[in-house]
């Protein structure tokens, strides 16, 4: 998918296991800021499959993002990044639509995501998350099972409070 980011083109597309360097890289800076939790490069090719990644027209890698299903409704937006030289231009938006695409795509009718960046998630139709009611019981005590450190921070474990101070629990429908 190409598309215009205020002037420049940029594609996103699918991940591949060389854009792994450049996935730490843009996370780096996030992540000596505090606003996203770095990973061990093995975490990365793990999930692999899950991001998608921006480019300008020369081929540079300027953002990326990823999709984790956590239950059959439901999806995360994670390790959303966007090159500081780029932040403000529309990849963050571009990549978050095709996020929200992929979503759809695969049969998930709501998408979570933990940030910092309220605003710019409640312009994309985000709504902070004021309970627990986002998810049945039942499914709460599926979830609880899980080694994911994403889903313990959508049920709001205590065990994950130090990864998430500050940040906000926000939720989107995105089909019926």
């Amino acid at each position: 998918m190409t598309l215009t980011a205020q002037t420049a083109p940029v594609t996103v597309r699918r991940a591949r296991t060389s854009d792994v360097q450049y996935i730490r890289e843009l996370v780096a800076p996030l992540a000596d800021e505090r606003v996203l939790i770095a990973k061990e490069a093995v975490a990365y090719y793990e999930g692999l499959q899950e991001f998608r990644i921006a480019q300008d027209a020369e081929g540079n890698v300027i953002g990326c993002g990823a999709l984790h299903v956590m239950w059959e409704d439901l999806a995360e937006v994670r390790t959303l990044a966007t090159h500081r030289d780029w932040r403000g231009r529309g990849v963050g938006h571009l990549l978050l639509e095709q996020l929200l695409a992929d979503a759809v795509e695969i049969g998930v009718s709501r998408v979570f995501c933990l940030t910092f960046e309220v605003d710019f998630f409640q312009r994309h139709g985000f709504e902070v998350m004021e309970n627990q009611s986002a998810v049945d019981p039942q499914v709460y005590s599926e979830l609880l099972r899980s080694q994911d450190e994403g889903v313990a921070e959508f049920l709001d474990l205590a065990r994950v409070k130090p990864n998430t101070l500050g940040n906000t629990r926000m939720i989107r429908t995105v089909r019926g």
